[in-house]
């Protein structure tokens, strides 16, 4: 009589699966709000967040500061943080940490120049000043839009990623090792056996400049 053990296959355990799919999510999830945090940032940068007027000899002039005018710092930081969500994926444990922590931070400060702009009127005094010629000139009748904080929604997205990528960025792939080149001369292709009844063959070695007869 012939007896059969079957061997049962370990599936594998959920436990063990759950850190890959939190690295996958959590990873999705910082690249859209990094992106998305850096895309309107420098959107609200280019748009007007004050307005006012400055009394003229024919009336007041109206003037207007985008937010650019008021402060460099979101646009800026915009782009730092870009810049550190790449670098993310070029570096490793201790370096990956420091490049999420400037993420973070770029976002914060994206934050704070934007709240900071929200009652800046120094651009619109300055513009004032210049359009009627006059530096003790100071722009009137001010009003401010909601562009600042659109900035700030952007920061704050920044600054999740930031978060995010020191939350699970262990979890992360990095860039493959074979892409980079450790200047180890690569080893020559040796030349495949040359046919001599196929005289094709031996104009194609010679064009190669091989020796069709060593």
């Amino acid at each position: 009589m012939i007896v059969e053990y079957v061997t049962a296959v370990p599936h594998p355990r959920p436990e063990a699966a759950a850190p890959a799919r939190s690295g996958r999510r959590s990873l999705a999830l910082a690249l859209l709000c990094g992106a998305a945090g850096a895309a309107v940032a420098l959107l609200s940068s280019r748009q007007d967040w004050a307005a006012g007027t400055v009394p003229l000899a024919g009336g007041d002039f109206p003037l207007s500061a985008k937010g650019s005018d008021v402060t460099g710092v979101p646009a800026a930081l915009a782009i730092v943080g870009l810049a550190a969500l790449v670098a993310v994926f070029a570096v490793r444990r201790t370096g990956r940490h420091l490049v999420a922590g400037l993420l973070a931070l770029s976002g914060l400060g994206t934050i704070t120049a934007a709240f900071q702009g929200l009652t800046d009127d120094s651009a619109l005094d300055e513009k004032a000043a210049r359009t009627a010629g006059d530096t003790a000139a100071t722009a009137s009748a001010l009003t401010h839009t909601a562009w600042p904080y659109v900035a700030v929604l952007g920061g704050a997205l920044i600054l999740l990623a930031g978060l995010l990528a020191l939350r699970y960025g262990r979890l992360w792939p990095t860039m493959s090792g074979r892409y980079e080149r450790d200047g180890t001369p690569r080893p020559r292709r040796r030349a495949a056996p040359v046919d001599p009844d196929r005289p094709e063959e031996l104009w194609k070695a010679l064009d190669r400049g091989e020796d069709p007869t060593g």
